[in-house]
């Protein structure tokens, strides 16, 4: 693979990188460019990981002038996954924050889908001068839990993974819930998740605690665009309508015939919005040096 570029068509094994160390969780990431950092936080599910989410999006970061960092939660991809504890949101942001400031990074844009969305919001209301803005596709963390598991792409991700019925064609059918178009699950993302899958217990879903933060949304102050798309199975897309409402410097785009999955069903239009946005956040970084970090080659661990 080149170390120059992510190859969205790789397949098989994601890239293993670099790990930090927080109290006693190893957090797995990858680092490419330099630049201003944008932050990359991935959904939840079976098999997630940052560079499954996220891999049609980051040479578009660094073509920009941008540093690309993109995390593997707490229990997920190849982050330590504890059996012994409830996955909150505090948890993931905590974790991430302290990861954070451990490799140097000062401020930053969040770019977060799903599960990743609502640690965005909370590391953003948490430390509003650490987050430049928000990019945020379909966030979860916005609505009551019942709200959620009534979602037909969350009740079939909970019934197969916590009873154990995933196996490869399992999961082929459950990624194809997260869009519009099925063909756009092909084999290698399939194998890409069922690999994670493998190295996955069933707490990390069983004991997922995400707060309600709606009550918290007019607190966020950095500017914010977002995306949901209309066929949405997994957070329902009325939800854009809550940060109209309460956060001043907001855009959402509503994207016709596409899932869960925006920045990955829609590529080009989602990066086309993307990087517009970080060209407008530049002068956020202005002063800060904290930002640029050496370029890491793709599989290399340390």
């Amino acid at each position: 693979m080149p170390t120059s570029s992510f190859d969205p068509h790789a397949g098989g094994a994601i890239p293993r990188q670099q790990f930090v160390t927080v109290g006693d969780i190893e957090l797995h990431y990858l680092s490419h460019g330099e630049g201003p950092a944008v932050i990359f936080l991935h959904g939840s599910g079976p098999g997630a990981s940052g560079y499954s989410n996220f891999k049609q999006n980051l040479d578009a970061v660094n073509r920009a002038g941008f540093r690309a960092i993109v995390f593997d939660m707490v229990g997920f991809g190849y982050s330590s996954k504890p059996t012994d504890r409830d996955y909150t949101t505090e948890l993931f942001a905590g974790t991430v924050r302290a990861a954070l400031a451990d490799i140097g990074v000062e401020k930053c844009v969040l770019v977060g889908n799903s599960l990743g969305g609502a640690v965005s919001i909370r590391i953003a209301l948490d430390d509003p001068a650490f987050v430049a803005g928000l990019v945020l596709m379909a966030p979860g963390g916005i609505e009551g839990s019942e709200v959620y598991y009534a979602m037909p792409g969350i009740k079939h991700m909970i019934a197969t993974f916590t009873g154990g019925e995933l196996d490869f064609e399992g999961m082929r059918n459950l990624l194809k819930m997260l869009v519009k178009d099925p063909t756009f699950i092909d084999d290698a993302l399939v194998a890409e998740r069922y690999e994670i899958l493998q190295l996955q217990p069933t707490e990390v879903l069983s004991r997922l605690r995400v707060a309600n933060m709606e009550g918290e949304l007019g607190k966020l102050h950095c500017p914010i665009i977002g995306f949901w798309g209309s066929e949405d199975q997994f957070c329902p897309t009325s939800g854009y309508q809550k940060f109209i409402e309460n956060c001043a410097d907001c855009a959402f785009t509503i994207v016709a015939d596409c899932g869960h999955w925006v920045m990955a069903e829609r590529p080009e239009m989602f990066n086309a919005h993307m990087t517009a946005f970080l060209e407008r956040m530049k002068p956020s970084f202005a002063l800060d040096t904290s930002t640029s970090g050496p370029v890491a080659k793709l599989g290399d661990p340390r």
